[in-house]
């Protein structure tokens, strides 16, 4: 075995040096933040998949809430919320690893929505959200005029009134997961190794639009909202914010599908 000297007064061999808070390599960084994303995104864009092919096969049975016990809407809404409950699952791990290698929930915002703070600026980004989705929406009909079918909706389907109920669970669900994973983690992540935020900002966006794929071109409508919550929180650090105006725009357009259905 040889054994290379170093010359008298040399400094010895440079061995990788911690990186960042936590005292984490560059590499284990990189690693821990793939692995949550890819954890977090693969059954929704999963199962998004699922149900595009369904919609290009023509499936017609395809409803937004569906039917665990035939007959039973009640024990369909618990049963609902309690499985969708799964969505959130990866929400308490991400929120651990990023505070025991970066800020603490409270430096990132990652608290009850203040309203002056949180919930004022929250309904400004979701009507923001609104009044671009339609515009957007109106030249993308005018645009694939004759092709609709390239545009795919999960209907509500008949379900009594009171799903409402379901409607706002799946959007606080939906919320808390999406915001926490794709902004105050992801973002946070992404700004400790060094990322230009724009680059950082379209990635974040690209892979909350990744798991809309089932609207077919229509998931071109989610994306003036994402890039406001996703804004937002790079601008103020207050995930608060973005998951309250994301709560809110959800649970609007399906109370508004439920009562209209």
């Amino acid at each position: 075995m040889l054994i290379r000297m170093s010359e008298p007064g040399s400094p010895p061999p440079a061995a990788e040096s911690p990186f960042g808070p936590g005292g984490m390599s560059r590499r284990q960084l990189v690693l821990e933040t793939w692995f949550v994303q890819l954890v977090f995104l693969f059954p929704g864009v999963a199962q998004a998949i699922d149900v595009l092919a369904a919609h290009v096969g023509g499936v017609s049975d395809i409803t937004r809430f569906p039917t665990v016990v035939s007959g039973h809407p009640v024990a369909n809404l618990i049963l609902g919320v309690f499985s969708y409950l799964a969505v959130g699952t990866i929400v308490p791990l991400a929120l651990l690893l990023l505070t025991r290698t970066g800020p603490s929930l409270a430096e990132i915002g990652f608290t009850f929505p203040r309203f002056r703070e949180d919930m004022v600026p929250g309904a400004g980004i979701a009507a923001a959200g609104y009044g671009t989705a339609v515009v957007v929406g109106v030249i993308l009909s005018a645009a694939v005029a004759g092709h609709r079918d390239l545009i795919s909706q999960v209907p509500t389907g008949n379900v009594p009134k009171y799903y409402i109920l379901y409607g706002i669970a799946v959007s606080a669900v939906t919320a808390v997961t999406e915001e926490t994973l794709v902004s105050g983690y992801l973002l946070t992540r992404l700004d400790q190794l060094g990322w230009d935020p724009r680059w950082a900002l379209t990635v974040s966006l690209a892979l909350r639009t990744s798991y809309h794929v089932y609207y077919g071109l229509g998931f071109l409508v989610t994306i003036p909202f994402g890039y406001y919550a996703t804004r937002s929180f790079q601008k103020h650090r207050r995930l608060a914010r973005p998951i309250f105006a994301h709560f809110l725009y959800d649970a609007v357009l399906i109370t508004i599908s439920v009562l209209a259905a």
